[in-house]
């Protein structure tokens, strides 16, 4: 049914993976052109067993909506139910893997290792920040010369 414009279905997709089963349901599907992403809240059903890893959850999905490539598919924000057997998340399938890049935020693609992580500590991120603040404009990105009023510490 649409309600304002927004596509709502449910469909049911059922796959046994090592004795467990997991029911996959979708609602809510929305495809979003100005993100290039089709988007919508996931049901995974696991009745008698933990929650599915991600990855297999993954591969049920680009299954159930022909994904070739699985890196282009982010599930976040999964929540489990009291008492077990049902989990809801979210997930974003984006068109393609630069658009994923370009709209993702970063702590995701650095989770599917399409980012690299920072390194460093964040003291030595924020020593750097305010050292630049004592530079001159243009300067701050040559690390040449300081301002007259920049304290000497």
């Amino acid at each position: 049914c649409t309600i304002a414009g927004i596509l709502i279905e449910q469909e049911t997709v059922e796959i046994y993976i090592h004795t467990m089963t997991i029911s996959i349901r979708t609602r809510k599907f929305l495809a979003n052109p100005l993100l290039n992403r089709k988007q919508m809240v996931l049901d995974i059903l696991h009745p008698k067993s933990g929650v599915p890893s991600k990855e297999e959850v993954k591969g049920l999905i680009a299954d159930k909506y022909k994904i070739k490539d699985p890196q282009t598919i982010f599930i976040f924000g999964c929540k489990s139910d009291f008492g077990g057997g049902k989990t809801t998340g979210f997930v974003c399938i984006y068109n393609t893997v630069n658009d994923a890049i370009r709209f993702e935020p970063r702590y995701r693609l650095v989770r599917q290792s399409l980012a690299v992580a920072k390194t460093g500590s964040t003291k030595a991120r924020k020593e750097a920040k305010n050292k630049r603040k004592k530079l001159y404009a243009t300067q701050k990105d040559k690390g040449k010369k300081r301002r007259k009023g920049a304290d000497d510490e």
